[in-house]
């Protein structure tokens, strides 16, 4: 029945939309916040000023969703987690199934993202291009079950199209993730290219580069 419902209310125009989905479902909406055509229902919702969600993208199962002031989901996402009270990963004590998303930062395209534990994708950084994955959930072979572990984004970042980054994995402020890559494990120096399969420190960017500096989050 939830469901219907959810699926009836995502067809109402944004005004409709918008009061019924802080009447019903409680969720924090700044005036000019938006959400297109897109089946949108996490248990917790906060959308700040300017914050705009497009077309064709489905977030569920997740715990909270965070879309900072500015900040820009484009269409054809999928962003999905584990409820709290699901069969698995009751062995991750303070598991965070959560999506938080900075200020001015962007997701463009047909991105999948597994918030199985929180994924957090700093302010002003541009997660490109196409058909990337973050995951944060696994099996653990030694323990023979399924596992999980957050991912974090530095803020300013760049990331190229048809990455994979996995639970644990943390990319620093001021970085750049080369298309392709993989990300599996944390690093720590910023302004620093990572690439390869797994992604390595490849190359030092210039601290005084344009992208690093921005007030505004979209690019010309």
């Amino acid at each position: 029945m939830k469901k219907l419902l959810g699926l009836l209310v995502m067809l109402l125009p944004w005004r409709a939309k918008r009061w019924a989905l802080q009447r019903f479902w409680g969720y924090a909406l700044a005036p000019d916040a938006r959400i297109g055509l897109s089946y949108v229902f996490p248990g917790h919702l906060v959308m700040e000023p300017g914050a705009r969600i497009g077309h064709l993208n489905v977030a569920i199962h997740l715990e909270r969703m965070e879309c900072g002031a500015h900040s820009i989901i484009e269409r054809g996402n999928w962003i999905t987690g584990h409820p709290l009270n699901g069969a698995h990963f009751r062995q991750r004590v303070g598991r965070d199934p959560s999506f938080v998303l900075g200020a001015h930062a962007a997701v463009t395209k047909s991105h999948t993202i597994d918030c199985t534990d929180r994924v957090e994708i700093g302010a002003f950084t541009t997660l490109a291009g196409y058909s990337s994955q973050l995951i944060t959930h696994g099996i653990d072979l030694v323990a023979s079950q399924q596992d999980c572990k957050p991912i974090r984004i530095g803020a300013y970042c760049l990331i190229g199209t048809r990455v994979t980054v996995i639970g644990g994995a943390v990319l620093p402020d001021c970085s750049v993730l080369g298309a392709g890559a993989v990300l599996n494990k944390a690093h720590s120096a910023t302004h620093t290219l990572y690439a390869g399969q797994p992604a390595e420190a490849r190359k030092r960017l210039d601290p005084d580069a344009a992208y690093f500096r921005r007030a505004e989050g979209f690019v010309d």
